[in-house]
């Protein structure tokens, strides 16, 4: 479409390093409470869109020939640089402290003062060396995840052309304040919000901050109401939007953090993440630990001064040791490792994390809050139908501007040439054309309006590029597209005679037709496409009149040959609808809140199946008056939200939250930043996403592809699994020694095992193993289960039964063991260093236990987790190492196991994994009857 000149277009532009006379304050960052300078607060909060311009030129005093320098300064001291606010990256130290701030670290931290404060610095310095470990894996990960995708702020980081002294000046965009009169043309960023002043074909891309695929034309005349949505008002155009087409002037009402964008920039900044489901998981979780273990150790404290008559001193000490030795010092390490291993997978399937929490909560989320535009769909306008004049209709294949597909009738390929009306419907689409789209360095490149990029993908898909058609067909004039006009058209020189090509509105291009009688039929035609979603054109063709010349602005054309409609839509993108359809498998709900129009969304709604009628669509303006208790019943039954606005998106992820969901959100826009942040689970698009979002966001897409988030459940639901699994490992066996412990204290034995043997047992051979079973792949049926309900606790039911049964048979078992050592002459020495290696033995059996909450260790090959089976040997060999070693000798207090001892041991050792097997069969009857 065509471009035509300016008031300005002859003005002198000044030189491009034209400089106010004084920096501005560094004002915009988040530090502390200094979020924006009191000045930017000040800015006017009107709504321009509805005033007068005389209203908004004086309110602003602004003057027609801009400002002069020292004006210009003053303002920019005013009202500081034009910058969005945002967090500055975290610094390392931060990071590695942040791996601190978790209750169960705080736990294991006291437990190292503790065990100081009796003398036990072998103790505490295994509990530090943990804590350490653990700060430097989860540290380095955060931090590598941090450099990979920390968002930079470039919305705004562009040049700007401003009227200074009466002359056309380009100034870095930072330097633009309010009042300033910007000049703006095709493919320039907009730099700040804008009231027009003056506009010639001027088409705005504001899909980033409206979440609608299309461009808008705009209108300087347009007035409206206050509560008309920002995708409406045809007289602004706001900070961060592109020009795609057109040249305009406008007056500068809003600069920096007071801009539409900055304000939701500052939503980000200033707003609190939701909760991961880990997090909440783990807080419970630590709780309860910590409950269980004070309880025990007071107990068996109490049952040692009491039944054994020791003193209240000696049996505080060792309550206080076997709680440090009972607490899963080995958790936060392998949980850590669990997580970065989820990471890592996920990076293999295009989930980049940024924070490694976040792994596990994609696979819990219950509910998928999903932008439209560049995340179900492709953002890029595709022609999908030709109605011909002659009543044919041709599908076309293929997404974006990519023209890889093809022509079918009636599901059959066309070969070019093949049908002579779809060839000239297809000249016309070409000739008619301001767009360029070249295949370089392997990928295809656009410049120009959407529509006729898409036209051009049309083409060569029959076989018309643009540059050979205008070789064989020169243009020798056209009239450009205008909103007044409502169509463009191209004159040709064709053989002896020159023809016409028009493309535009439907009822505009019949108009200038000959055949009048069918007028009513080709616009039923066109609004029953728009009623399907699609953007509508008509295309039509005819001879120019003879006295035409190059010189002169041609008449509007008449006489026309109709050719017929073009029905365009962004499609969806490749594997969408099948990902769907696997989120509603896998139990989670997918909610559509775009800010496109009603129609569209109902089309792509219908089209993936979340929506059949047109009650299951609501509009942001029918959310105005809700109330949040309104508000959640509604988000509980509709699935599709159009035309809401950034404030109302984020009040619908709220609303779904309170309502009991775990809730991702996903999105590329400015305008998805806000609910990104609120969000339980963040998603951000990689590639087309802007850095807003992914600032927002915990986790971006490095394809953007809606499909990619299926993957990320999975393996955040695998990695939930390894976490409960290893949990599973650490709390039974911690467990089993309180129940060894406790029947000893009872039974008036000595003690089973001394704290260093506990501690060995806890961080070396178990630790090696628990950090081994975080590297479990998946069993397989993760996105066939229904995702965890989100107020259940990691000590479930299943836990809980699983748990007891766990450390009743060790424990047991064990003590037994000791017991009879003790009274078949085994020396107190060696009984402990027999029921220290048939403990070890319990752990190597019970790892197989932990592989799986239902299905049995002898279908759970040992193969299909090689890091297992090493590390399960590793333990093992270090043991055995310790215990035929000198050194390992002196630190444990252990002696060499003759091969009897070794063959009264191992089936003993065995009777842990019967006893899970039946508890499993027990479990599987039970839940199936259910």
């Amino acid at each position: 479409m065509g471009r035509v000149g300016m008031p300005f277009a002859d003005r002198k532009v000044r030189g491009r390093s034209a400089r106010s006379s004084k920096a501005g304050k560094s004002h915009g960052h988040v530090n502390g409470k200094d979020i924006m300078p009191s000045a930017i607060r000040s800015q006017e909060k009107r709504p321009w869109h509805s005033l007068a311009l005389d209203v908004v030129r004086a309110s602003l005093r602004a003057s027609e020939a801009g400002f002069g320098s020292s004006e210009a300064a003053a303002r920019l001291e005013e009202y500081g640089p034009n910058q969005l606010p945002h967090r500055l990256p975290p610094s390392w130290w931060q990071i590695v402290l942040r791996q601190f701030r978790s209750p169960l670290i705080y736990i294991l931290g006291l437990a190292a003062v503790v065990s100081l404060a009796i003398d036990e610095p072998a103790d505490a310095a295994f509990i530090a060396a943990v804590l350490c470990l653990n700060a430097a894996i989860g540290g380095y990960q955060e931090w590598r995840a941090e450099q990979n995708a920390q968002a930079l702020q470039k919305l705004l980081r562009v040049r700007a052309t401003v009227l200074r002294d009466g002359d056309v000046s380009e100034i870095d965009a930072e330097k633009v304040v309010p009042g300033d009169i910007v000049c703006l043309e095709s493919g320039n960023r907009v730099p700040a919000d804008l009231r027009l002043l003056h506009a010639h074909g001027l088409e705005v891309d504001e899909s980033l901050l409206t979440g609608e695929s299309m461009a808008v034309t705009k209108d300087p005349a347009w007035t409206g109401e206050e509560n008309v949505p920002l995708g409406d008002r045809l007289n602004m155009t706001y900070a961060g939007s592109t020009v795609t087409h057109g040249r305009a002037e406008g007056i500068a009402v809003s600069t920096g953090a007071a801009t539409h964008v900055g304000q939701l920039a500052l939503d980000v900044v200033e707003s609190r993440g939701g909760k991961s489901p880990l997090l909440e998981r783990m807080e419970r979780f630590t709780h309860v630990i910590a409950a269980a273990v004070l309880s025990a150790a007071v107990v068996v404290g109490a049952f040692g001064v009491l039944l054994r008559g020791q003193s209240i001193s000696e049996m505080f000490l060792f309550a206080v040791a076997l709680a440090v030795s009972a607490i899963p010092e080995g958790l936060p390490v392998a949980m850590t490792v669990a997580l970065a291993i989820g990471t890592s997978r996920m990076a293999k399937r295009g989930v980049i994390v940024r924070k490694l929490t976040a792994v596990e909560g994609l696979g819990s989320c219950t509910l998928i809050a999903t932008d439209k535009t560049g995340t179900l769909t492709v953002n890029a306008i595709t022609t999908r139908e030709a109605l011909l004049a002659d009543g044919r209709t041709i599908e076309f294949t293929g997404e974006g501007f990519d023209p890889a597909g093809e022509a079918l009738l009636d599901g059959k390929p066309i070969e070019p040439g093949e049908l002579p009306p779809l060839e000239a419907f297809t000249r016309a689409a070409v000739l008619c054309n301001e767009a360029d789209l070249h295949y370089t360095n392997g990928s295809w490149t656009s410049r120009g309006d959407a529509v006729d990029i898409a036209f051009l993908a049309m083409g060569h898909k029959l076989g018309w590029v643009h540059e050979k058609a205008l070789a064989a067909h020169p243009q020798v004039n056209e009239i450009p597209f205008e909103s007044e006009r409502q169509y463009a058209a191209t004159f040709h020189q064709v053989n002896d005679c020159v023809h016409v090509y028009a493309k535009g509105a439907p009822e505009r291009i019949l108009d200038m037709c000959a055949e009048s009688d069918f007028k009513a039929a080709r616009l039923a035609e066109a609004e029953a496409l728009a009623a399907r979603g699609f953007r509508v054109l008509a295309l039509a063709q005819g001879i120019a009149p003879e006295d035409l010349t190059p010189d002169h602005s041609p008449p509007d054309p008449q006489g026309l040959e109709f050719l017929g409609l073009a029905g365009m839509i962004d499609p969806l993108r490749p594997g969408v609808r099948d990902a769907v359809e696997d989120c509603h498998d896998s139990g989670v709900g997918v909610t559509m809140i775009t800010g496109d129009h009603r129609v569209t969304a109902m089309a792509i709604a219908r089209e993936l199946g979340m929506a059949e009628h047109e009650d299951q669509v609501m509009t942001g303006q029918e959310l105005l008056d809700k109330t949040p208790e309104e508000l959640r019943e509604i988000v509980g039954r509709i699935r599709v939200f159009a035309r809401v606005s950034p404030r109302q998106k984020l009040e619908i992820v709220n609303a779904a939250r309170e309502a009991g969901h775990f809730v991702a959100v996903t999105g590329d826009g400015v305008n998805d930043a806000p609910a990104l942040r609120s969000a339980n689970i963040g998603v951000a698009m990689g590639k087309g996403g802007t850095d807003v979002a992914r600032e927002a966001a915990e986790l971006v897409l490095s394809d953007d592809n809606f499909a990619t988030i299926v993957a990320g459940i999975d393996e955040g639901r695998v990695a939930y699994d390894n976490i409960r699994k290893v949990i599973y490992l650490l709390v039974s066996t911690g467990a089993a020694e309180l129940v060894l412990v406790l029947l000893s204290v009872i039974a008036g034995t000595p003690l089973p095992l001394l704290p260093v043997q506990l501690l060995w047992l806890n961080l070396v051979t178990n630790g090696i193993q628990d950090v081994a079973l975080a590297f479990e792949p998946s069993e397989g049926d993760t996105l066939r289960r229904k995702p965890r309900p989100p107020k259940e606790r990691i000590f479930n039911r299943l836990m809980i039964e699983r748990t007891v049964v766990g450390a009743l048979v060790i424990g047991c078992v064990g003590f037994a063991a000791f017991y009879w050592m003790l009274n078949n002459g085994w020396t107190e020495l060696s009984a402990r260093n027999g029921l220290l290696l048939l403990m070890v033995l319990f752990e190597n059996v019970h790892i197989g236990n932990c592989r799986s909450e239902t299905k049995s260790a002898f279908v759970m090959s040992p193969f299909r987790s090689p890091i297992l089976m090493a590390g399960t040997v590793a333990a093992f060999l270090i043991h055995v190492a310790a215990v035929y070693s000198p050194l390992g000798q002196r630190m444990l207090a252990t002696d060499p196991v003759s091969m009897l001892q070794w063959l009264t041991l191992v089936p003993l050792a065995l009777t842990v994994l019967a006893g899970i097997e039946i508890h499993k069969w027990l479990w599987k009857r039970r839940t199936v009857s259910v």
